[in-house]
């Protein structure tokens, strides 16, 4: 594998096309937030560009051997806990495991604790995403716990494990 081929970069309209395609399938949506659209159009994916902080990037274009196959990000947290960020991300299906998602997340990491000087990444995985919480774990999270039954979801209950790393 070679990892060396994944790489972060700013969302683009040109990636609309490619977002909306990948963005809708259901075995995403399932993994992700009901805000998450589903069907997942094309104006779904302008939307989310229109919303990008231009202040401080946030959410970035996964990028493997060229193409765009998902979006990661962190979100800011205020207040008290504004030295902390929740990471979220998303692979479309035709690239998974090849392992883009820890590749991807390590880079992330390494901008939230050395460019945005963040203390504490932290990120939630729903009971059946076993291939995020590895994902999680390859790149030294440790699970915090898990908040029983806390998230409602296509009509049931599922635990969410709680995952963190400090800088």
């Amino acid at each position: 594998m070679k990892f060396n081929n994944t790489k972060l970069r700013a969302l683009r309209p040109s990636d609309i096309a490619s977002m909306a395609k990948l963005a809708n399938n259901k075995k995403i949506w399932n993994n992700v937030r009901d805000h998450f659209p589903h069907p997942y159009s094309e104006r779904d994916a302008e939307a989310f560009l229109k919303l990008q902080n231009e202040e401080v990037q946030q959410n970035f274009a996964i990028e493997y051997n060229g193409q765009f196959c998902g979006v990661i990000g962190l979100i800011l947290q205020k207040d008290v806990y504004s030295k902390s960020a929740e990471l979220g991300y998303w692979i479309g299906e035709p690239f998974w495991n090849r392992g883009i998602a820890s590749k991807a997340v390590e880079l992330i990491l390494k901008y939230g604790f050395e460019d945005l000087k963040l203390a504490r990444i932290f990120a939630n995985t729903f009971e059946f995403n076993v291939a995020s919480m590895k994902v999680l774990e390859k790149n030294g999270f440790y699970k915090e716990g898990i908040a029983k039954k806390a998230v409602f979801k296509n009509g049931s209950f599922w635990d969410e494990h709680r995952y963190a790393l400090l800088s």
